[in-house]
């Protein structure tokens, strides 16, 4: 069970998700006042779903601009001189030389190389900021402070203090740092993250949509993020997930950099092996008025072969979902999922991993 701090002025509620229950004290939004604001549920309770038409929002945040309020994050902060070789250490990614404003995804893995939490940070020269999960900021801290032994480092949950809004779009102004307030931005591909106030999280939204942009809510955020093949830890992963399985090889993992704990895993698999596991979006059969709910079966002629972690209903694309299913499924089956039929789209391919080459030399006469 995971559970996130209790924080002044907020709700505990109990929550579950397919087989994940959890406790959090949520802290509502300031954007839920917004007129039409539909509340959203687990994982992101204490935003909006959306603000009346998830389709139109869908397409601000994909064609024109918009913002999305994802203040239900949680945010860490790691300061001190010894920062960056430290987390450098401890993580998957290269970020002892990480420059100022320079954004940068990386993991914490368990010993056994599964994940064990997913980081978007960037360092502003003096402070690391990192944002995770909704309620994960406890054990993520946890973890952290087991491992500061003597070195010039402190990290703090400043959640209470500050939150995230995304903005999206090709026409969103260059300047919306600036426009928002923001303290830090980060930039990952997928619009910009940038980190504000709190207390100023509605001034920042006001401040926003007098230069255009349209306040959108989780479901087209998450429609967009599961259409550009993007994992989300915790809903797309579970306790097994390693690396190679979600695509974040790419992303969040440096093959050549030292030693951390779990990469002895990422390079056995990396060099010598493919993961038990693979990434795909399932396009489903639109005839069906439901979305799968998170964990449920995917089936290949009604034997399991793997779950359901996100899905949402795609302006264009229809009905999709993020799976996890066996390596070895063919990639040309049919799936289905609730008795809906579900086509797949790789997007970890069956020979991820095994990246060795093997010259067989023959000898002298051999045929």
């Amino acid at each position: 069970m995971t559970t996130r701090r209790a924080r002044a002025g907020e709700r505990g509620r109990m929550l579950s998700v397919g087989t994940r229950a959890h406790s959090l004290a949520v802290m509502d939004s300031p954007l839920l006042a917004v007129d039409g604001a539909v509340a959203a549920e687990f994982p992101d309770v204490g935003v909006a779903a959306h603000y009346g038409d998830p389709y139109t929002e869908q397409r601000a945040l994909a064609e024109t601009a918009g913002f999305v309020d994802r203040s239900d994050r949680d945010l860490v902060t790691i300061t001190g001189a010894d920062r960056l070789t430290w987390l450098n250490s401890l993580s998957t990614q290269k970020v002892d030389d990480l420059g100022p404003g320079q954004a940068v995804q990386t993991l914490i893995l368990s010993p056994h190389g599964h994940v064990e939490h997913q980081l978007s940070a960037v360092d502003d020269g003096g402070t690391i900021w990192i944002h995770v999960e909704p309620g994960e900021a406890g054990a993520l801290l946890e973890f952290l402070n087991s491992m500061r032994f003597m070195l010039r480092v402190d990290c703090a949950d400043v959640t209470p203090d500050f939150a995230v809004l995304t903005v999206m779009g090709p026409l969103a102004p260059a300047d919306v740092a600036e426009i928002a307030g923001a303290a830090v931005v980060m930039d990952f591909g997928f619009g910009l993250d940038l980190v504000v106030g709190r207390a100023r999280l509605s001034q920042a939204a006001a401040a926003l949509g007098e230069r255009g942009l349209r306040p959108a809510g989780m479901w087209a955020h998450e429609a967009l993020r599961i259409a550009g093949h993007r994992a989300r830890f915790g809903t797309d992963t579970d306790h097994k997930t390693i690396p190679h399985e979600v695509g974040w090889i790419e992303s969040a993992v440096h093959l050549s950099k030292g030693c951390y704990r779990g990469q002895e895993t990422v390079a056995r698999v990396h060099n010598l092996g493919h993961p038990p596991r693979r990434l795909v979006l399932l396009q489903l059969d639109g005839s069906e008025d439901r979305l799968p709910a998170h964990g449920e079966r995917v089936l290949l002629d009604q034997a399991a072969v793997g779950f359901v972690g996100s899905a949402a209903r795609h302006f264009e694309l229809g009905p999709i979902a993020l799976a996890l299913i066996k390596r070895t499924v063919p990639v040309e089956a049919t799936l289905s999922v609730a008795e809906v039929s579900a086509a797949q789209e790789v997007i970890v391919p069956p020979d991820a991993g095994g990246n060795v080459k093997i010259t067989v030399t023959r000898r002298r006469g051999d045929r």
